[in-house]
């Protein structure tokens, strides 16, 4: 399994199929010494019950600039440890309370159920000329042509990105959150964060009818994001605004070609599709492992006891196909009780985005199952490949027939 003196290697054998990689973790090791080539080392939870626990668990803390010294006592000498421009990382997904609550209770005025709500309208329009530019061409890269292109518009939009800008994006996002060199990742973060200074410049002096202008005014009793943290959160609002709705539509339409049974089913009462697209989450959901945590204490997670001071990696994916709390976890059910999966995190990093990724996934996969009688894989399903990523778990491309 890839294992070395040092712990549990995420090797190709992780990448190649991860599912089987957990199954036999949950059942020899859920809690167990993890290790990678760049010198990382930390501790893998597989186990559900355990990453529900600390997802939630304040011992285990998400500050960066602790992260950071940690990552570089790792490090090689003269390396930093891996971490990036700072203007990126320093967000409420990297925050403890009371930063994070700070955060947080500022993002929330701004981005509210009732914007979610008043994008519908145009997440159908942005969905139905996808899907005719899809009837026209019969094969396509179901994520290149939809699964992309329609989240990407609607977070660019929703902040207030130019049109023109939004494949820079891509590949930026492409980068960051794959395993790409060292320096590629310096580059682009450090690109990235040029251009949202600029573009949240702008917004400032001629405010627009955008979240991030919104952003950039909201205030609460007087507290206001700062220069930095409205960079930061615009990165994090930009990239998870997007990445996990692509990869939770490409995911899902893969799992309905794989189950002709349950594709049937859904055309057949199409009232099943918010139950579906939980089950989707819990299924093939779209983060591998959670972003970085360490302990500030010694946390028992079973049998084991980590001490302070060690970084531990939590497996949604793994979490969300635990027999102990799914029965027959790897079959795909469209009809199963909805709830408890952890495909958002849980606690007080539950994503914020989560309604958002909800209700394109909703209009997504509907519009394309009423448009299209006909859906089939194009190609043998081993040529697939999947992002080479810890963090992502999406496919890179999905040919299929429609008709």
């Amino acid at each position: 399994m890839g294992g070395s003196d040092e712990g549990i290697m995420l090797d190709g054998e992780f990448l190649s199929d991860p599912h089987a990689f957990f199954r036999k973790l949950r059942a020899e090791a859920p809690a167990c010494r993890l290790a990678a080539p760049n010198g990382f080392k930390g501790w893998l939870v597989t186990r559900y019950a355990d990453a529900r626990e600390l997802l939630a668990d304040s011992r285990i803390s998400k500050d960066t600039a602790r992260a950071r010294k940690l990552l570089r006592a790792q490090a090689e000498p003269g390396d930093d440890g891996g971490f990036v421009d700072t203007a990126l990382s320093q967000h409420m997904l990297n925050a403890d309370p009371p930063v994070h609550t700070r955060l947080r209770k500022l993002v929330n005025k701004a981005f509210t159920a009732r914007t979610v709500a008043r994008l519908r309208p145009r997440i159908e329009e942005i969905t139905a000329e996808l899907l005719d530019e899809m009837a026209k061409a019969g094969s396509v890269d179901l994520v290149k042509s939809f699964a992309f292109p329609l989240p990407t518009t609607v977070i660019c939009e929703l902040l207030g990105v130019p049109g023109e800008d939004r494949e820079r994006f891509s590949a930026w996002s492409a980068t960051l959150l794959s395993r790409s060199e060292l320096e590629a990742v310096r580059r682009d973060s450090a690109a990235m964060a040029t251009y949202l200074r600029e573009l949240i410049d702008g917004k400032r002096q001629t405010p627009t009818e955008d979240l991030l202008s919104e952003l950039v005014h909201v205030s609460e009793e007087g507290d206001r994001l700062s220069a930095e943290e409205l960079v930061a959160m615009a990165f994090l609002l930009l990239v998870a605004g997007h990445e996990t709705t692509v990869n939770l539509i490409g995911s899902s339409v893969l799992a309905l070609l794989d189950n002709p049974d349950q594709l049937a089913a859904l055309r057949a009462d199409e009232s099943l599709l918010p139950n579906a697209i939980e089950e989707f989450l819990r299924f093939e959901g779209p983060v591998n492992i959670a972003t970085l945590r360490f302990t500030v204490e010694p946390v028992r997670v079973g049998e084991v006891e980590i001490p302070a001071g060690e970084f531990v990696l939590i497996s949604l994916l793994s979490a969300n196909r635990d027999p102990g709390r799914f029965p027959d976890p790897d079959r795909l059910d469209v009809t199963r009780a909805p709830g408890g999966h952890l495909a958002f995190g849980h606690g007080i990093h539950y994503c914020v985005g989560a309604p958002l990724a909800r209700l394109e996934a909703e209009i997504a996969l509907g519009g394309l199952l009423r448009r299209f009688d006909s859906l089939a894989l194009e190609g043998e399903p081993e040529t697939l490949r999947w992002r080479d990523s810890t963090l992502i778990r999406g496919l890179e491309s999905l040919p299929i027939r429609v008709h």
